[in-house]
């Protein structure tokens, strides 16, 4: 195998380097954990603090408060002290309440519905948090948060989100006066060159007029229609992995009623969502289903070199004359193409190859090896940007993450920053 490629090929560890892997995963789980106690320690010892300072505060207002009343009222010798102190409490509320304050001395039934009513105030804010608008919060429950409160929050905020949990990322931007091309692809209805095509073909219609020029600069009262449906925006941007299986076709729908990808993300997402990029009827692995019309046109964009690694399965084992062939480059009759990368997966079976590369013309790999006479029996994309198709079974999907989806905005970045330089 061609030293550097391994880390593309999707195979399982074993031996050492598997228990290695355990071992790392162990370290990695005990210093969470680790973590996890200490954060928890030091929450407790700010939350006893605080609760110190409560209490001294209290002591600090009650003296005050005896002082003041023992200066106005006369205490008989007969009185216990029991009766002193209650007494003391009780003109001291009176005087407070008759002054329009709120009294240092509650009752503890008062005390825990203030708290109790601190706390539901606190999660409902939490919950709602992407929807308030600022200085919509009620006065009253922007106090010192009490102990009790804060480690309610703490608990809701450690926890963990469900499996296969969609990100919905909120499409902020302001829809006035941009492109047509990408005003339509952000609506959902295709990629960002596909809705090109459809401006330029007349299927797009503004103020129900025709426009096919790509650039036209939507205003903010105008609209927009496609096939007699008024398009808007999409209000979430969804991203999900699917580990494709065969006989399922890579298009939002089939006229002939055949099986296609979006079968298998049907329940995922109410959003309406697309294939980004194609892959062939009998040709498995990972394929990205999203509705963000602008990173589909960047992952599908020629320019960007979007690298991609397959797993091909040969009628026959690959020659070291083939190989050389192949890594040197082929005259195809769509031009010359050259992989980023090749190497055999396993080197007792010459029949498995991988093969990296960055061209997205169509059936691409299978037209490299047949052009070499070989017959493609099987094959697997196992890399797309950079995104795999661990721990996903075949047919089934998952959303992605959200340092996966910065890693997706911010691909090639370089590359391109240094071509605007060179300019």
């Amino acid at each position: 195998m061609k030293k550097g490629f391994e880390k593309f090929i999707d195979k399982k560890p074993k031996g050492a380097k598997k228990r290695e892997i355990l071992k790392q995963e162990k370290r990695a789980v005990k210093k969470e954990r680790e973590e996890f106690f200490i954060n928890k320690k030091r929450e407790e010892r700010k939350a006893k603090k605080e609760a110190f300072e409560q209490k001294e505060a209290f002591e600090k207002a009650r003296l005050a408060a005896k002082k003041t009343v023992i200066v106005k009222k006369e205490v008989t010798a007969e009185e216990s002290d029991t009766k002193k102190r209650r007494r003391i409490y009780a003109d001291k509320a009176a005087e407070t309440a008759k002054a329009g304050r709120k009294s240092y001395f509650k009752t503890k039934e008062e005390i825990t519905k203030e708290l109790v009513e601190k706390q539901t105030a606190k999660k409902a804010a939490l919950v709602e948090s992407k929807t308030i608008t600022k200085g919509s919060v009620d006065k009253k429950t922007d106090t010192k948060k009490a102990p009790i409160v804060r480690k309610a929050i703490d608990k809701e905020l450690l926890a963990k989100p469900a499996l296969n949990n969609p990100i919905l990322k909120k499409n902020e931007k302001n829809y006035e006066q941009i492109p047509l091309n990408k005003y339509v692809a952000h609506s959902g209805v295709s990629s960002r060159r596909e809705a090109a095509e459809l401006i330029k073909n007349g299927k797009i219609k503004v103020n129900n007029k025709l426009v096919i020029e790509p650039g036209y600069k939507v205003q903010e009262n105008d609209t927009v229609t496609f096939e007699g449906k008024t398009l808007k925006p999409e209000g979430n941007l969804v991203y999900i992995l699917i580990n494709k299986p065969k006989d399922f076709l890579t298009t939002s729908d089939d006229p002939t009623g055949r099986k296609t990808v979006m079968d298998l993300v049907a329940k995922a997402t109410s959003e309406r969502v697309y294939p980004v990029g194609r892959l062939d009827r009998n040709t498995t692995g990972v394929l990205l289903i999203t509705n963000d019309g602008e990173l589909a046109q960047k992952l599908t964009h020629p320019k960007n070199e979007i690298k991609k690694v397959y797993e091909a399965k040969l009628d026959k084992p690959l020659t070291k004359a083939d190989f050389e062939k192949i890594m040197e480059g082929l005259q195809l009759e769509d031009g010359f193409i050259a992989p980023d990368a090749l190497a055999y997966v396993d080197n007792n079976d010459k029949t498995v190859i991988g093969i990296e590369i960055h061209s997205g013309k169509n059936r691409i790999v299978r037209r490299i090896f047949e052009h070499l006479q070989y017959d493609v029996k099987g094959l697997d994309r196992v890399m797309f940007a950079g995104l795999t198709k661990k721990n996903v079974e075949r047919g089934r999907y998952r959303f992605l993450s959200e340092k996966e989806i910065r890693n997706l905005k911010y691909l090639n970045a370089s590359k391109a920053n240094k071509g605007i330089i060179k300019k």
